[in-house]
C-alpha cells in the first residue's frame, strides 16, 4: 500500500541508518513493522503478566507471592 507522509529529514535519516536500508520507502516500512512488532510483544507481555490466558491462572503478583 502506498502512502504520503511528512517526515522531518532528520528522523528520516535515523531510520535509515538504524534500518541498514538504502532507500527511504523501505527503511520507512521496516521501522513500521518493528514498532508494530514490539508494541504487539509488550501487549502480549502484559496480558500474560494478568493472567489473561486459560493457561496462565495466576497474575505476575500472584506467582512471585507464591514464591515467598
Amino acid at each position: 500500500m502506498r502512502i504520503t507522509i511528512d517526515i522531518d529529514e532528520r528522523t528520516l535519516d535515523d531510520a535509515i541508518r538504524l534500518t541498514g536500508e538504502t532507500k527511504k520507502g523501505p527503511a520507512i516500512a521496516k521501522a513500521a513493522k518493528e514498532f508494530v512488532r514490539r508494541q504487539m510483544a509488550r501487549e502480549f507481555g502484559r496480558m500474560l503478566m494478568e493472567g489473561e490466558f486459560g493457561d496462565y491462572p495466576m497474575t505476575n503478583e500472584e506467582l512471585e507471592n507464591a514464591d515467598r
